[in-house]
């Protein structure tokens, strides 16, 4: 048994070098941006404009207990636009994070409610972001917004 476990050991030292925090932050920022920008491409047309459907989805199957629809499906449009090109570009990370990650827990509790896993999925993804923010390979860390002690 010592042998399988030096082998392990072995392993999970190569993995932890071919597969660096930075390299994973990277790919996490990436990832979960990708789903809220495709989803905000939906809602509009061309740049920013939001379409008609966009407003009826918000007035009728989005509907917020508290928002406006047409507020709703601004902010909703709009953030899912920016936040996640600042997490490509690893800008304010953090708050980019978590703001994605307050949008799901609205979507989780008002809107979709049984879409849990896929939720879970999304919060998987932030929640690392916002606990240890961009990575070597982002742009908090080039500016100095981010120090480098973490990764």
């Amino acid at each position: 048994m010592p042998s399988l476990s030096n082998a392990y050991r072995r392993a999970c030292t190569a993995a932890a070098r071919l597969l660096p925090s930075s390299f994973l932050l990277l790919v996490a920022r990436f990832a979960v941006a990708a789903v809220f920008f495709l989803s905000g491409r939906t809602k509009v047309d061309g740049l920013l404009t939001i379409t008609d459907s966009t407003y009826e989805l918000f007035r009728t199957e989005y509907a917020l207990p508290v928002l406006d629809p047409v507020v709703a499906a601004h902010l909703a449009t709009y953030s899912e636009h920016l936040f996640p090109a600042l997490l490509v570009a690893g800008l304010f990370t953090r708050p980019a994070a978590l703001a994605l990650l307050g949008m799901t827990c609205v979507i989780q509790l008002f809107v979709y409610p049984d879409a849990w896993s896929t939720h879970l999925g999304w919060a998987a993804l932030l929640l690392p972001l916002i606990a240890l923010g961009g990575g070597r390979w982002s742009l908090d860390r080039l500016l100095g917004v981010e120090s480098g002690a973490r990764h």
